[in-house]
C-alpha cells in the first residue's frame, strides 16, 4: 500500500454548512487560500433530512449568507428543502472550494500545523475553522430504553412524517422549537397529542411585524457586548437552550395538544411523570434535542459539558482553532443562518492578521552577526 499523500493548505474548513460556506466566503474575499471538507454527498443534506414539513423559523429575509439575499419574499418562511437548495446554489455561486463525501475522523496538532484525518485522506494545515454545528448526537434519556418494546419512539432526527409515529396516542418529550412543531403536525393530523416539559415562549414583540423590530433587537443588544446580551448568554450556555421562536401556547391550545410535566422515569414499560402519572400511548417522539459531538477533536479544548472552550469563537490555548455556529458565540443570533455570516467575518479577520503576522516573520532577516572587538 501507498504512503498517504499529505494535503497542505493554508486553513481547512470542516463543515459544508451555512457556517461552513460563511466561512469560506470570507475567506475567499480575503485571498486566503482554503478548502472546506463536507461529510454530506451533497450541499444542504442535512437539511434536506429533516422532517418534510419543517420551515426555519425565521423569516427569509434574514436568512440569507454574506453577499446573497434568500430568494423568497421577506417574509417568507422556507422550507428545508428551499434552504438545502438556497445552500447548494450559494456554494456554486461562491465556487467554494468544498469537498464533498469527506467526513473528518480526527483533529491534532502536528508540531505549528493540525492534521485532519477523514478516511484515507489526511490534510494539513495552518488554520482550522470548525463549522459542524454544536449539536450533533440525537440524545435520549436512559430510561427511554425501559420502554414497552410495543411502544413506538422516534427521535426528532429521524422523524419524518406523523407516520413516523403511528397509533391514535402519541407522547412528545420535549418543549423546545423541535417539540411543539412536530407536537402540532401530529394533532393536526388527528392524533391525541400529550407534550411533556417546558416552553419558554418569545415574547408578541418577536412576532409583532414578523419579528422585525425583534430581531433588528438582537442583532444590535443581544450580544456579548452589552450587560443583557451576556446574562442571555450565560443562560443558554447549556447546550444552546433556546425560546421558542414561532409557536405560541395558544397555538397548542387551539390545536388540542395537552400540556404535561417532564417525563421523570419508566414503569412497567410505560413513561411515568414528574407528578407521578403514568401515561399509556402509542408512540413517543423524543424531542430531547443533541449533544455535542466534537470527541474527534484530539486537543484538550472541551469543556466538561462537551463544547470548546473559547472566547468569541477563538480557542485560548491552541493558535489557530476557531468555531463557527456556537450557541450565543458573539450574540442570540450566532447559531443561527441569518448570524453565522457575521461570526464567520470575525473569525476570518482574525485568521488573516494570523497569516499575515506568520508570513512577515517567516520574510524576516536573521539576526545580525555582531563581532566585538576587545582591547588586547
Amino acid at each position: 500500500m501507498g504512503a498517504t499523500v499529505v494535503e497542505r493548505h493554508d486553513v481547512v474548513v470542516i463543515g459544508g454548512g451555512q457556517a461552513g460556506l460563511a466561512a469560506s466566503h470570507h475567506l475567499t474575499r480575503s485571498g486566503i487560500e482554503h478548502v472546506v471538507l463536507d461529510a454530506g454527498a451533497r450541499v444542504g443534506d442535512a437539511w434536506r433530512d429533516r422532517w418534510d414539513s419543517l420551515r426555519l423559523f425565521t423569516p427569509a429575509r434574514i436568512d440569507g449568507l454574506p453577499g446573497m439575499p434568500f430568494p423568497l419574499p421577506a417574509t417568507g418562511l422556507p422550507t428545508k428543502d428551499e434552504m438545502a437548495d438556497y445552500l447548494s446554489a450559494y456554494a456554486a455561486h461562491d465556487h467554494a472550494p468544498i469537498e464533498q463525501g469527506v467526513r473528518a475522523e480526527s483533529l491534532e496538532r502536528s508540531g505549528d500545523r493540525f492534521t485532519i484525518r477523514a478516511d484515507d485522506r489526511r490534510f494539513e494545515a495552518i488554520e482550522v475553522v470548525v463549522a459542524t454545528g454544536f449539536l450533533s448526537a440525537p440524545y435520549v434519556p436512559s430510561f427511554g430504553a425501559g420502554l414497552d418494546p410495543a411502544i413506538r419512539q422516534v427521535h426528532s432526527a429521524a422523524y419524518r412524517n406523523p407516520g413516523s409515529a403511528p397509533g391514535t396516542s402519541v407522547l412528545v418529550v420535549g418543549g423546545g422549537n423541535s417539540g411543539v412543531e412536530i407536537a402540532l403536525e401530529l394533532a393536526g393530523a388527528g392524533r391525541r397529542v400529550s407534550l411533556a416539559g417546558t416552553s419558554t415562549f418569545l415574547p408578541r414583540i418577536a412576532r409583532f411585524r414578523h419579528g422585525r423590530p425583534f430581531f433588528a433587537f438582537a442583532r444590535r443588544v443581544l450580544t456579548l457586548d452589552t450587560p443583557i446580551g451576556r446574562r442571555m448568554g450565560a443562560r443558554m450556555s447549556d447546550h444552546g437552550s433556546a425560546p421558542v421562536i414561532r409557536v405560541r401556547q395558544s397555538d397548542l391550545n387551539s390545536a388540542g395538544v395537552g400540556r404535561v410535566p417532564r417525563v421523570a422515569a419508566v414503569q412497567d414499560g410505560l413513561p411515568v411523570l414528574a407528578d407521578g402519572q403514568v401515561l399509556e400511548v402509542d408512540s413517543v417522539v423524543w424531542c430531547t434535542g443533541f449533544r455535542p459531538a466534537f470527541d474527534w477533536i484530539h486537543l484538550p479544548v472541551l469543556a466538561p459539558g462537551g463544547l470548546p472552550r473559547h472566547e468569541r469563537g477563538v480557542v485560548a490555548g491552541e493558535p489557530g482553532l476557531s468555531f463557527v455556529g456556537l450557541p450565543f458565540q458573539t450574540g442570540f443570533l450566532s447559531p443561527l443562518v441569518g448570524g453565522v455570516g457575521t461570526d464567520a467575518a470575525e473569525i476570518v479577520d482574525g485568521i488573516a492578521r494570523r497569516l499575515a503576522g506568520r508570513k512577515a516573520r517567516a520574510s524576516a532577516p536573521g539576526p545580525a552577526t555582531v563581532t566585538e572587538a576587545t582591547a588586547g
